[in-house]
């Protein structure tokens, strides 16, 4: 199931979120900076992608449907954003072989909000996962914000977890997007067309999952031909350990260390040592952080939580 942000055209979850933004822009009170912050998976670069084209469509045919949020198929600048090609579009995102978004990335978005566009509609300049900025690459950012380009608005896309840098933050219009478990049980619902409890065993899910990862994880099991209804949380974090599926797989590392956390939470609720348990997660959480840091082979940390936590 394709989730990617510029091909939703239903928006689940953030209809209040679009509404209040909508309001400012009918208003003529938007600011020209707005910063989309909270936990990845939620829907927050799709509510972008949803919020632009009610602007740039609101003279085309098949405008923007804004009572029923939705983005009509044969809506030309659906289509033009879609394939990242609209001439009042630019976006900026981790590039797949990089670390950071990285100065240059920067300075071409200086360079075509330097020109001259040949209508008067807005522009706008989306940069996902600002998290992944260089403190270059920050730096050069805060000086076009500062001073922007007239009819030129800025959204940034944050997840949370990450830290950004306050300078950065405190010129934007935050708003912090969130789900009740609840709320994300019923979009991925929504999304699957189906009840994820008959998909997944409960055991594999928890209250700060997003609809995102929810439908990720779904994604996965059926490239691997797998039933998550036969995993519990322990078995299926030995799935994963054992075949070494995180080697060369960023997303199911990152998924593998969310199901450790997960583990973490489940056994502080039950242990009578918390202390020792605190340690043994702050110890795990400081040497995967290293790991990624300095490019180091995780194998031997996972084999260690294996063989001393998960089946000791």
């Amino acid at each position: 199931m394709n989730l990617k942000p510029s091909e939703n055209i239903n928006l689940y979850g953030m209809n209040n979120f679009f509404n209040e933004i909508k309001k400012l822009y009918d208003e003529k009170k938007m600011p020209n900076k707005i910063l989309l912050s909270g936990k990845k998976g939620l829907g927050k670069s799709t509510l972008a992608y949803h919020i632009i084209n009610y602007i740039l469509s609101s003279n085309e045919e098949y405008k923007y449907d804004s009572l029923n949020f939705l983005i009509n198929n044969e809506n030309k600048s659906f289509r033009l954003l879609k394939n990242n090609s609209h001439p009042n579009f630019y976006l900026i995102d981790l590039l797949n072989d990089k670390k950071n978004i990285d100065v240059s990335q920067i300075r071409k978005m200086i360079s075509y909000t330097n020109k001259s566009t040949f209508n008067n509609m807005a522009r706008f300049i989306l940069i996902d996962n600002i998290e992944n900025l260089n403190k270059s690459s920050v730096n050069a950012l805060l000086k076009i914000i500062e001073e922007p380009n007239e009819n030129i608005f800025f959204i940034l896309v944050n997840n949370s977890e990450k830290f950004i840098l306050p300078t950065l933050k405190s010129r934007c219009l935050t708003f912090k997007i969130n789900l009740t478990f609840n709320q994300s049980i019923h979009v991925s619902n929504q999304i699957l067309n189906d009840d994820i409890f008959q998909l997944i065993n409960p055991d594999l899910i928890s209250y700060y999952n997003s609809p995102g990862e929810i439908i990720d994880l779904i994604n996965f099991s059926k490239d691997k031909d797998i039933n998550l209804r036969d995993y519990t949380l322990v078995n299926f974090i030995n799935f994963l350990i054992d075949n070494a599926l995180y080697k060369k797989d960023k997303f199911v590392k990152n998924m593998l260390i969310n199901f450790i956390e997960l583990f973490f939470l489940k056994e502080y609720k039950l242990t009578n040592i918390k202390k020792t348990l605190l340690s043994l997660y702050y110890n795990f959480n400081r040497r995967i952080h290293n790991t990624e840091k300095f490019n180091l082979d995780e194998e031997s940390l996972f084999l260690e939580f294996k063989s001393k936590l998960l089946n000791g």
